[in-house]
């Protein structure tokens, strides 16, 4: 069974940064691409950045630039650094695995103020 714990949300005002965690249990970590997505009020979930097992990394144009997905194997973890935040940043961020089925985390909450 994979869980998915994230952790690192919190308020921060416009151009500020936050780093989020995701710790990964019950799966082959090192071979599992893994992904963030956010969720706003009254919006569907999006996806924001991925990595692969080997390193390869994706962004939604909207974060490109501003936000860095990364992985430590040694500690089965994601992260993602994001600098320069802005109002519309404001969601609840979900860690994401596919292994056989979805697998998400309970997510976390990003609050940016303007």
């Amino acid at each position: 069974q994979v869980q998915l714990v994230e952790s690192g949300g919190g308020l921060v005002q416009a151009g500020g940064s936050l780093r989020l965690s995701c710790a990964a249990s019950g799966t082959v970590f090192r071979f599992r691409t893994m992904h963030w997505y956010h969720q706003a009020p009254g919006k569907q979930r999006e996806l924001v950045a991925s990595i692969t097992g080997g390193g390869n990394t994706n962004y939604a144009d909207s974060v490109k630039g501003r936000f860095t997905i990364s992985r430590d194997n040694a500690k089965n973890t994601v992260y993602l650094q994001m600098n320069t935040l802005k109002p519309e940043d404001t969601a609840v961020y979900y860690c994401h695995t596919f292994s056989i089925r979805d697998y998400w985390g309970q997510g976390t909450q990003v609050t940016v103020s303007s």
